[in-house]
């Protein structure tokens, strides 16, 4: 399999080298993805390098994934409107195991195999690395000039903020890093982010001007949504592969809430379906958008290979409980359940006491889920209020603790697409 041709379609090439195709057709090429280790855990952005090292692997190449014990001390400007805070070397550890534990579990280890994945640390070849010795043995190589003509560094140093010597020397820290892993990992690839090009391109330059050696470098673009939000964040924050952080659940939500526009060419990015069923679902989609056969399989796909089967079966079965099996009664949700609906607003409400009851126009609109009793009046006359599963249509209906789900939330719809969840405090 050509990778080339691969990411090509799939929208997954952006920047790439010349002569790089042509060593990956040459023989088994050895190449890798640095993952930056500011949290302990990956975030759904980080899927795409994942995905790259996977259809590298896929085609007979060695994938390594880099891990930045020591960059993750310095902080990447790239991209970057100013300066990161610094973490110690006790939560930079602490967040590297976390990472190297969630890459194992997408790539092939089997150290049988001639192209068997492979997870390194920058830290080991840095930690005893002086300073006098990396601006001899690495910043002779390349010039300010080289260095400040990078976008990256460009757009801070126009900016109001500037930029530190430890940002500015970045490029040469993941420069070595290349160098380190081509002349220790015979690593001739480097692949990335399209904010990484500046970067990964310093790393090439210094191969060839240190050791006279050959290396190579594609990025992908960086993943947009259409409506102009920042991929990977909803309301409750970042999307992360640590089900801890994200459930199965609500990881399996985000995909399954995507638009038309962005569903079809996340398909093509976050899934390894073959291009020929690709184009088929999307196809099969476009005849009947209601059914939304597109979110369905991307999320299903997605969910999967993040979480596995198992994860996937349970998020689909508390899907249906919540939104298509609409005949499950309120009272057959968990607490689980229920707090971990995505999309759902949490309203806190103190008014409903114990041997008290108040009128459901009221409670609409001391909640702030309808802004006035005369809207509340309007939604129920036009049968547009359920509360716990239940229509309401009694104007002068009371609600009382007895309905409390879990003995303390009232589950309330409103219209089709909706949902509150009412804590009574």
């Amino acid at each position: 399999m050509n990778l080339i041709d691969e990411l090509h379609w799939r929208g997954m090439i952006q920047d790439i080298m010349p002569g790089t195709e042509e060593q990956l057709l040459k023989e088994l090429t050895s190449a890798y993805v640095g993952f930056d280790p500011t949290a302990d855990s990956l975030h759904i952005g980080s899927l795409v390098p994942i995905l790259l090292l996977k259809h590298l692997q896929i085609c007979g190449h060695k994938p390594y994934a880099l891990v930045g014990g020591a960059t993750g001390m310095v902080g990447d400007p790239s991209g970057k409107s100013e300066e990161r805070n610094l973490l110690s070397e006790d939560v930079l550890n602490h967040n590297v195991k976390g990472i190297q534990s969630q890459l194992e579990k997408f790539l092939d280890f089997d150290t049988s195999k001639p192209n068997a994945a492979e997870i390194v640390n920058n830290y080991d070849w840095f930690k005893n690395f002086s300073f006098l010795n990396f601006i001899r043995d690495v910043g002779k190589h390349i010039t300010v000039n080289y260095m400040m003509s990078k976008d990256s560094v460009k757009k801070r140093l126009e900016g109001d903020t500037g930029m530190s010597f430890t940002e500015f020397t970045y490029q040469l820290v993941q420069g070595y890093d290349f160098y380190y892993l081509h002349q220790h990992k015979n690593c001739k690839l480097q692949m990335g982010g399209s904010d990484q090009w500046g970067n990964i391109v310093t790393g090439t330059e210094l191969i060839r001007r240190k050791c006279g050696g050959e290396a190579f470098a594609f990025t992908c673009p960086l993943i947009t949504k259409a409506d102009g939000g920042k991929f990977g964040k909803t309301e409750k924050g970042n999307v992360w592969l640590d089900a801890t952080k994200t459930t199965p659940y609500q990881f399996y939500q985000f995909w399954l809430n995507s638009s038309d526009e962005d569903s079809e060419k996340w398909i093509k990015i976050f899934t390894l379906l073959p291009k020929e069923e690709v184009f088929a679902i999307i196809d099969g989609h476009k005849k009947d958008e209601s059914k939304r056969l597109l979110q369905r399989r991307l999320a299903e796909e997605v969910t999967k290979f993040v979480h596995g089967e198992v994860e996937l079966n349970n998020a689909i079965e508390t899907t249906n409980k919540l939104f298509a099996n609409q005949s499950a009664t309120a009272e057959s949700l968990s607490i689980e359940d229920l707090e971990a609906m995505e999309g759902i607003v949490k309203v806190p409400y103190a008014a409903l006491k114990i041997n008290e009851a108040i009128d459901v126009v009221s409670f609409l609109a001391e909640t702030n889920i309808l802004p006035s009793k005369g809207e509340a009046k309007k939604m129920i006359q036009n049968g547009g209020i359920q509360i716990n599963r239940k229509k309401v249509d009694d104007l002068q209906m009371k609600l009382n603790v007895s309905m409390l789900l879990h003995n303390k939330y009232l589950l309330v719809q409103k219209g089709k697409k909706n949902y509150y969840l009412v804590e009574i405090l």
